[in-house]
C-alpha cells in the first residue's frame, strides 16, 4: 500500500511577519496562503512549507529543513549577499562557503532562520 497525499513540511515561528520577511523576501519562496496561524509557501519541488505560529519555540540544535541545490557555492554566495549568515561548527572541516563535505562527497552548509530553526543547503556529488 502506498501512503496517499503530498508531503508538507512544517517549521515553527513566533512571528509570521518576521518569517515572511525571511522565507519570502530573503529566500524568495512564493506565498500560497496565509492565515493568522500559519504562512504557507511553495518550498520547491512540489512541497508546501507551512510556517506555523507558536507561542514559544525551543532550540532543536539539529537541521529541521533543507534544500538540495545544483551549485552550493553559488547558492551560499547568493544568500550571503542577502544577509544570511552561515554557521561554522567547531570540529568540522568546513570550506570558505561554510560547507562540510560528507564521506560520500555530499557538501552541506547550514544557516538559521530568524527563529533559530537550523536550515541547510546540500549538493550531491554528481551535481558538481
Amino acid at each position: 500500500m502506498t501512503f496517499p497525499g503530498r508531503l508538507v513540511a512544517f517549521v515553527a515561528s513566533t512571528d509570521l511577519d518576521v518569517s515572511s520577511m525571511f522565507y519570502v523576501d530573503t529566500l524568495g519562496l512564493r506565498v500560497t496562503s496565509r492565515t493568522p496561524f500559519a504562512l504557507v509557501v511553495d518550498g520547491g519541488g512540489g512541497t508546501s512549507l507551512r510556517i506555523t505560529l507558536v507561542q514559544t519555540k525551543g532550540d532543536t540544535g539539529y537541521t529541521v529543513l533543507g534544500w538540495e541545490v545544483d551549485d552550493l557555492d553559488a547558492a551560499v554566495e547568493d544568500l550571503r549577499a542577502k544577509g544570511v549568515e552561515f554557521t561554522s561548527y567547531q570540529g568540522m572541516d568546513q570550506d570558505e562557503h561554510d560547507a562540510w563535505t560528507a564521506p560520500d562527497g555530499t557538501r552541506i552548509a547550514w544557516f538559521r532562520d530568524p527563529h533559530g530553526n537550523v536550515l541547510s543547503l546540500h549538493q550531491e556529488p554528481a551535481a558538481r
